[in-house]
């Protein structure tokens, strides 16, 4: 019976070659969209889950009390590791790592290269477990001039030689053994680095390290805990292990948490001290977004199947009053239904295997199909399993439930058949148009931040790192000169790190009027003279720091606006202010709040000081007189010549601040992408109830034509009844996307206020859409001569 029914639905697939055609490129066209969002989903699930001990490893995060909320940091003090592993029974392992983006040079001969370096204790090794090439996990860290590099760094070095043993230079000026190589690090992987360095050398280099208390946090830990520990036990034994250390800490509210390394990708975000989602959010949307475009897809199936029910009838009556049961006929549905879906998915993989590369280049990700994996394959069974089992239920229902004396006859199709088909066409565009409000809403949002003041002028801001002679401030005085006298920049200034990324904290700053048990956390930057200047940021009380007053080397402070609001000043300019152990600092200037280290999050509290021996980096503003390449050029050309052992790299500021929309843009791009496989899949399925009614209703037409209807009459007809379905689908729709979008941007404190203009584009682009397809299919039934609908009559 099986053979039979497969013979019998391999022919009328092949009979029907158009609504074949159709519905198999909607099955393909959804799952590969499922598979595509799923493989990513699969892909950002992955992350740090490749460690063998990754269940039992945490890190040691840190919850400090803010503006009278929790904040949450993961860097912690670099006494914690070593005083946890000794005193907390439930340890196993503990490691410092430093702070990641640190990007120095490394040369071999005449190979410089400037890679990212992390410190960390030889423990890190036995906590993750690397694959190494060559080396011992048990003896790469034991020296403090040891270094291990990963696969790619030992090609840029050393060519094809064993780097094993061999020596590199690191900031030109220390030379480091080569002790181990280990495989290229997975780009699904958070804690990254192409050079890992012992601990011993870090503290070398930052010999301030050692003497840091309980109070400063300098440093990642992570910690993994025994095979047998209570998770429980000694979460709640750390949480107020600095504070038993140094009770002066109490007031800042200094508690521990453990939080799973594995986790850390996905739920990055915190508020008021807990975990409050983050990328998680996004894998959650493009699930959703995979089921709905798969739904949507199945659908289309339905009403495409019972759109040729006439056509089928006859077939189902005769069958029946030869002896078929509903079940075998039920059987033979569900068996081409099947068979579509078997083939749809070998179209969808073979689309997936060709356009994967090019997603991955898209979005910058390395997913790759692992053909070994049993889950793979058993996702791509249940897929053509329950697609085909989805799309082929309603089809076997009502096509095997024809009577054969009636179908025999005449056929008539229920009202109850159609209102189904009505009701399906309903959900696919209401779903079809919440991806649409959705898109125009995630889109709106971007430009919103891309368009909102800054505060400071990015067009011609640039950046370079403090190194080499450029350590030296005479030379480094030297070198802004030039570059002013070439024409490459009209100012120059100093800053703390990268101007796009984050900074310091403190909350040993007090003020006139500071209550005592107020522990409010100040951020601070250090800067050089004309930071104004440089930036473009407005001072709006007061000066800029400037060299023609000493006091402005060691005395003096900048406060943005956000500053002097949460310290009540109502008169800054002038005040004193007291940090630390240093001397009183007087407040010469306040400057505008602007955004640089978050587009989406409020601007904080921030101080400015001069300290150039602190600063990290080199403000540059280019000058407008000449073209951006001449620019750069020219400052590549100076730093060479006065700085000829570090290769200069000259950072635009708007690209860094382009990069903190990677998350929206990563989100817009797939909502559209996806969201326009949907909406083509729904007009497929609005398609074939077109075919439906146009078939049901062409001896009406062609009766109404005889009687005189024209044209324009016979297409207002059929039409109407589409457009009904599609303001229901703008009904339903528009308040479940406006209960969306509302939810999605609450995350944002600068954010676009919710107009009707998103929902009423989308329904006039699905009117539009739906107009369009129907009036294929009407106009031309509308056009088509009544003779042949009317002569058996």
């Amino acid at each position: 019976m099986f053979k039979l029914n497969l013979k019998i639905a391999l022919r009328n697939l092949w009979k029907h070659k158009g609504f074949t055609l159709i519905n198999v490129g909607g099955l393909a066209i959804g799952m590969a969209c499922c598979l595509m969002l799923l493989l990513y989903v699969n892909y950002e699930w992955s992350f740090d889950k490749q460690y063998k001990n990754a269940d039992k490893v945490y890190f040691a995060t840190l919850n400090l009390k803010y503006n009278g909320k929790l904040a949450t940091t993961m860097a912690v003090p670099n006494k914690l590791a070593n005083a946890a592993m000794i005193e907390l029974p439930g340890i196993k392992n503990a490691a410092r790592i430093s702070m990641p983006g640190n990007f120095r040079l490394f040369s071999h001969d005449q190979n410089h290269f400037k890679l990212e370096a992390l410190s960390a204790d030889p423990s890190f090794l036995q906590i993750l477990g690397q694959k190494f090439i060559y080396g011992n996990p048990e003896t790469a860290l034991a020296e403090p001039n040891n270094v291990l590099i990963n696969a790619s760094t030992a090609k840029k070095l050393f060519g094809n030689q064993n780097p094993l043993g061999q020596l590199i230079t690191y900031d030109n000026k220390v030379s480091l053994k080569v002790s181990a190589v280990i495989e290229d690090l997975p780009k699904n992987q958070t804690i990254r680095f192409d050079v890992l360095q012992p601990w011993a050398f870090y503290e070398q280099e930052n010999p301030a390290e050692k003497g840091y208390g309980w109070g400063a946090i300098t440093c990642l830990t992570l910690l993994q805990l025994k095979d047998n520990a209570d998770f429980t036990a000694t979460n709640a034994a750390i949480k107020n292990f600095i504070v038993n250390k140094e009770s002066d800490l109490k007031e800042m509210t200094y508690q521990l948490f453990l939080f799973p390394l594995a986790k850390f990708h996905l739920y990055d975000h915190f508020e008021n001290g807990k975990s409050a989602g983050g990328k998680i959010d996004q894998l959650r949307l493009f699930v959703f977004l995979a089921i709905c475009v798969l739904f949507i897809a199945c659908i289309n199936y339905m009403n495409l199947s019972t759109a040729k029910s006439e056509k089928r009838a006859r077939e189902v009556g005769v069958r029946k009053a030869l002896g078929s049961t509903r079940n075998t006929i039920m059987g033979q549905f569900m068996i081409e239904s099947l068979l579509l879906s078997v083939i749809a998915m070998a179209i969808a993989f073979i689309t997936l295997e060709l356009s994967l590369p090019y997603f991955n280049n898209l979005l910058n990700i390395s997913i790759k199909i692992d053909y070994s994996s049993y889950p793979f394959w058993v996702l791509l069974l249940s897929m053509i399993l329950i697609t085909g089992l989805l799309a082929g239920s309603y089809p076997a229902f009502y096509l095997s439930s024809f009577i054969p004396v009636k179908v025999l006859k005449g056929f008539k199709s229920s009202t109850g058949s159609l209102s189904i088909r009505k009701t399906l066409v309903v959900l696919q565009f209401s779903l079809s148009i919440c991806m649409i409000i959705s898109a125009i809403v995630i889109y709106s949002q971007i430009q919103h931040l891309k368009n909102k003041p800054l505060g400071f002028d990015q067009t011609a801001l640039a950046q370079i790192d403090l190194e080499g002679e450029w350590t030296k401030p005479e030379k480094l005085a030297l070198f802004k000169n030039e570059l002013q006298r070439s024409g490459a920049i009209m100012a120059a200034t100093e800053y703390a790190g990268s101007f796009t990324g984050g900074g310091s904290i403190t909350s040993d700053i007090s003020w006139p009027g500071k209550p005592k048990n107020d522990v409010s956390i100040i951020h601070y930057r250090s800067t050089g003279f004309d930071f104004a200047k440089t930036t473009g940021v407005k001072i709006v009380a007061g000066r800029d720091l400037d060299p023609r007053f000493p006091a402005d080397t060691a005395t003096s402070l900048l406060l943005n606006q956000t500053a002097v609001k949460a310290m009540g000043l109502k008169n800054p300019v002038g005040t004193v202010i007291h940090w630390g152990d240093n001397p009183p600092l007087k407040v010469i200037g306040v400057v505008q709040d602007y955004s640089n280290e978050s587009l989406a999050s409020k601007i904080q509290p921030t101080v400015y000081y001069y300290n150039i021996k602190t600063s990290r980096v080199l403000l540059l503003k280019l000058s407008p007189a000449q073209s951006l390449s001449t620019s750069v050029e020219a400052i590549k050309s100076v730093s060479t010549r006065l700085n000829p052992a570090y290769p200069v790299e000259v950072k635009m500021i708007s690209q860094g601040m382009a990069e903190k929309l990677q998350s929206e843009k990563l989100l817009s791009v797939l909502s559209n992408l996806f969201g326009s496989f949907a909406i083509f899949i729904s007009c497929l399925g609005l398609l074939g109830l077109a075919l439906y009614t146009a078939e049901q209703r062409s001896k009406e037409i062609s009766i109404r034509k005889v009687l005189g209807a024209n044209l324009s009459d016979i297409l207002v007809l059929l039409n109407k009844d589409f457009m009904k379905l599609v303001v229901i689908s703008n009904v339903i729709a528009i308040p479940i996307a406006y209960i969306l979008v509302a939810k999605w941007l609450e995350k944002y404190d600068y954010k676009i206020s919710i107009n009707p203009w998103p929902f009423l584009l989308a329904l006039f682009t699905s009117v539009l859409i739906a107009l369009v397809t129907v009036s294929m299919q009407t106009f031309k039934v509308a056009k088509a001569n009544a003779v042949d609908a009317l002569k058996y009559e």
